[in-house]
């Protein structure tokens, strides 16, 4: 990006404040029968009076018609280039739960899901069963698995289904395929290296698998096997705070997003489980940073498990929170999604987000709405979402002017 090539001679550091608020998976697609997205299905007054106070338009995460994960569509939020700082989900989903990862280990993000006798996938989630369910599965497996060919495996629960693996020794590679089918009705694949010097990790991994699936067979659960993903070794990216002069917070209940904050820098809040411990948390923490990244999570897991009521109830629920932080005087305040999660397709999709900027130091636009229609009027326009951080930084007027 140009703008990076100046960033050092233009930034400057005052005491004004920015909001970034990321309700996850936020953009949808319209409801068969009534024709409407569920942001345009849900009742958010508070939500509305944000995108009535500032300038709206949509972004769009990595490129035109690319499908983001969640890991590049953040990094763009935090205005890195996600093509060019291309972080596995591994290193993400371990960093999110404290998991020390050091420079030659590859890190790996694991969801327990369900099989049947004929290895085929009926449900990646296995049920999305409990996190103490998970952290008693995962107590046997480290008990019974700790080294496969020399190699150290270091296995953590994550929350829910989920779970984070990270191999330690010599001779590793995250170059290997993935082993999961992506869809239900499909049956594992087998993990293969994707070149030369991948062969003896891809080794490793597929006996980790057949002795975890020997093990899970004799344990009453609907975690039956481990789908496994995001290989990656620790990367190397400036930190927030040297690149924006920015002290900032993560406040974030899921480890993923903790971790990717953790990475670029930020300082992550510990202990927060529910959006009203966020909320409590950002009343609390207002004095002590300049940037805020807040995170919301139940809005991605509604468009993913295809549930269009729950994804609207998923938008009412935070529309009701977030009135709790409208005394706190922010500069900048950024509401968006880090992509889109339309219920009809059950997963991320490349549909452009919708985007609301309020501050004092803009034009505000005749949006009334924060839905997807109603935010492609807005003057923000159509935008990568790599310069949402600078028009952040505009707004707060952390820039100083460019040139004679």
């Amino acid at each position: 990006m140009k703008i990076e090539k100046i960033l050092k001679t233009v930034v400057k550091k005052n005491e004004n404040k920015i909001l970034l608020v990321v309700m996850d998976g936020l953009g949808g697609l319209p409801d068969p029968e009534t024709g409407k997205t569920e942001l345009e299905s849900a009742s958010k007054p508070n939500l509305d009076s944000y995108a009535k106070a500032g300038m709206c338009g949509l972004s769009i995460p990595i490129l035109t018609g690319i499908t983001p994960g969640s890991g590049p569509a953040h990094l763009s939020l935090f205005g890195y280039d996600p093509i060019q700082h291309q972080i596995g989900r591994g290193v993400l989903e371990a960093c999110g739960i404290g998991m020390e990862i050091k420079k030659q280990d590859i890190a790996i993000r694991g969801n327990f899901a369900t099989i049947d006798k004929n290895q085929i996938v009926t449900d990646r989630r296995a049920a999305r069963i409990p996190t103490e369910e998970n952290r008693k599965i995962v107590e046997i497996l480290r008990e019974k698995i700790k080294k496969i060919k020399g190699i150290e495996i270091i296995i953590e629960t994550v929350k829910e289904h989920r779970v984070a693996i990270i191999l330690r020794g010599n001779n590793l590679s995250p170059s290997v395929s993935e082993n999961d089918p992506q869809k239900e009705g499909l049956p594992l694949k087998k993990i293969v290296p994707l070149e030369e010097g991948a062969k003896f990790t891809a080794d490793v991994l597929n006996d980790f698998l057949n002795q975890a699936q020997e093990i899970l067979s004799n344990i009453d659960t609907k975690a039956k096997t481990i789908l496994l993903r995001g290989f990656s070794n620790l990367p190397e990216i400036e930190p927030f705070e040297t690149r924006y002069l920015l002290r900032a917070a993560c406040i974030a209940s899921y480890p993923m997003y903790k971790g990717l904050a953790k990475l670029v820098g930020m300082e992550v809040i510990t202990g927060l489980d529910t959006i009203d411990d966020q909320i409590v948390a950002l009343n609390n923490l207002y004095d002590r940073y300049d940037f805020f990244y807040l995170h919301y999570k139940k809005t991605d897991s509604a468009g993913e498990d295809g549930n269009f009521k729950k994804k609207i109830a998923a938008i009412e629920e935070f529309d009701e929170k977030i009135s709790r932080i409208k005394h706190l005087n922010f500069d900048v305040i950024c509401i968006t999604g880090d992509h889109s999660t339309p219920c009809a397709l059950k997963g991320h999709s490349w549909h452009p987000v919708p985007l609301v900027v309020v501050s004092k130091n803009l034009i505000p636009d005749d949006v009334d709405r924060l839905t997807e229609r109603a935010c492609a009027k807005g003057m923000l326009g159509t935008i990568p979402a790599t310069d949402i951080m600078y028009i952040l930084l505009a707004n707060a007027l952390k820039f100083e002017k460019f040139g004679a």
